[in-house]
């Protein structure tokens, strides 16, 4: 893929990318509450939809003094298509 990028640029294309700290935005706060932020940002659609499929059922630990709790599977929402 970056062999591609490089020819691309190499023949005057122009490459856009995106660069995402899912830790800081995902794991701080609830998911809903994330949810309707971005939406109040005027994302929404094919983005909201691909956050939402990234959030549901995805594996968790926590780490608390140093010490990290098992594996857990964060429960799946039943998310309001409508917003």
């Amino acid at each position: 893929m970056l062999d591609k990028w490089t020819e691309y640029v190499d023949y005057g294309g122009q490459i856009d990318a995106v660069y995402t700290d899912f830790e800081k935005a995902f794991d701080k706060m609830p998911h809903k509450r994330l949810l309707s932020k971005l939406r109040s940002y005027g994302i929404n659609g094919n983005i909201i939809n691909w956050i939402k499929d990234f959030l549901a059922g995805r594996k968790y630990t926590v780490k608390v003094n140093g010490s990290y709790s098992s594996w857990a599977l964060g429960r799946r929402y039943k998310w309001n298509s409508a917003r």
